[in-house]
């Protein structure tokens, strides 16, 4: 904007600020006293001024708004169709059908569902390629107007599981089939839909504790995995991100993520962004005094929105600890629909842009990450140090560092070690096993296990009740 508003004011300096703030202090240190280190190592400013800030990149973000997203477990074909149209009339705007079973007909599935401007998710925990190309694009092409997004990711398979779907020589094969299978998008002859099928499944970074350096820079390895293994990817690639409770953090997060995708698909003549689908993170959330889950859900999606993502699907206050539930899913699809028809967080392309504090914050996310993964690449890259347990011990060295605050009641969760009700009971009530599950199994690799910062004492009050 040109004209500045409240000219009539005196320009103040950062240094007047400073020199102000410092006399406030009455002699106490600025820098012990206002500026703060993360678990990033990012000094935080009690503020930030325009004659301090430069800007050195242009963020991409995307120009649409975000889209409500609805996650639906198949296991009765028929009632997950229902539940489909359902969600779709009481709000959502696009659906995730997770599969487990090879013989669910998409055919039925898709039965009476809406095909125009709803984007279908299939989250595939198996790597199936004639299942995929025969059962799942097969009917996107038959659908000119569908909009199929498949996710699969044996990399992810890898570092969740500790196994590959296969081993790693097939389970590319098998990706490299699918890209065979799939239209090219630049062919002028090409009327087909692009189903993306390439997925990247960054949430298991953060639920397992790494910090937020830790998270870009993995998941831009993990891409890069993919882009030197798969040499000219056609179709855009798929992002999961679990978003956690640093609002201004999380926000540049996101906006970071896609700087560091954009410069690295650049590099391989990639020309799509990066699809992010944003969820809530689960390592904050707690089963004692469930309800605070609602407002952290709600801070954390807000961060979704504001830093750029394309879909959210939101996680239910009770998905600890209850199987899915119509109240469940009502409640965190209504918190999203307030945001966005009540609040207006759609209104706004790029809102974050042009803010101090979070560009600053995004450059510094970015150039962290950035050299992070370098360092990855010059040892061999993401998957030679998962085999050789690099990134576990890293993940689980920041995990600590949020444990020990967690435990030491710096890290606040309201209700669990902040003000926790006493006369709260659980043990009755839990459908789910909310902890870290123990599966001694023969793995190639040490797997990177999600683990919640409340666990330990709530087994301890679970066991007191």
């Amino acid at each position: 904007m040109a004209d500045k508003l409240f000219n009539e004011f005196e320009q103040v300096s950062s240094k007047q600020w400073k020199q102000q703030i410092q006399y406030e202090l009455k002699g106490a240190d600025y820098n012990e006293t206002l500026v703060w280190e993360s678990l990033e190592g990012i000094k935080v400013k009690p503020f930030y001024h325009e004659d301090e800030f430069e800007k050195k990149y242009d963020f991409p973000s995307t120009n649409e708004a975000f889209k409500i997203l609805q996650n639906i477990f198949v296991h009765d074909v028929k009632k997950s169709n229902e539940r489909a149209l359902d969600a779709l009339q009481r709000g959502a705007e696009s659906i995730r059908f997770t599969i487990e079973n090879k013989e669910v007909s998409i055919e039925e599935l898709m039965k009476d569902l809406p095909i125009e401007n709803i984007i279908y998710y299939f989250n595939l925990p198996f790597l199936d390629v004639e299942y995929i190309q025969i059962k799942i694009m097969n009917y996107a092409y038959r659908n000119d107007d569908s909009k199929f997004i498949i996710q699969v990711d044996p990399i992810g398979q890898l570092a969740k599981d500790g196994n590959w779907f296969t081993n790693l020589e097939y389970d590319f094969m098998q990706l490299e089939a699918i890209k065979g299978f799939a239209p090219c998008p630049e062919d002028p002859d090409n009327d087909m839909p692009i189903v993306p099928y390439i997925n990247i499944q960054s949430g298991l970074y953060q639920n397992a504790g790494a910090n937020i350096v830790q998270q870009l820079a993995y998941t831009l390895a993990h891409a890069n995995e993919y882009f030197n293994r798969i040499p000219s990817i056609n179709q855009p690639i798929t992002i999961e991100v679990s978003v956690g409770t640093n609002y201004f953090f999380e926000i540049a997060k996101l906006r970071a993520l896609r700087l560091l995708f954009s410069t690295l698909a650049k590099e391989y003549n990639h020309n799509f962004d990066c699809h992010i689908i944003a969820t809530p993170t689960k390592r904050n959330k707690t089963i004692y005094d469930y309800n605070v889950n609602m407002l952290r859900t709600t801070t954390e999606c807000m961060s979704a929105i504001l830093g750029g993502a394309n879909a959210i699907a939101n996680l239910p206050y009770d998905a600890l600890y209850h199987k899915d539930n119509e109240f469940g899913d009502r409640i965190a699809r209504n918190q999203l629909l307030v945001l966005k028809h009540e609040s207006y967080f759609d209104k706004v392309s790029n809102p974050a842009d042009g803010a101090y504090y979070i560009e600053n914050l995004t450059q510094q996310f970015a150039e962290k990450a950035l050299e992070l993964f370098k360092d990855i690449e010059k040892n061999g890259g993401l998957i030679t140090q998962l085999i050789e347990g690099t990134i576990q011990r890293k993940i689980s060295e920041s995990a600590s560092k949020e444990q020990d605050l967690f435990d030491s009641g710096k890290e606040i969760l309201l209700g669990t070690n902040k003000y926790p009700n006493k006369n709260d009971r659980m043990k009755d009530d839990l459908e789910l096993y909310p902890f870290v599950k123990q599966n001694p199994r023969k793995t190639l690799i040490v797997p990177i296990i999600e683990k919640r910062l409340a666990e330990k004492l709530e087994q301890d009050r679970l066991a007191s009740e």
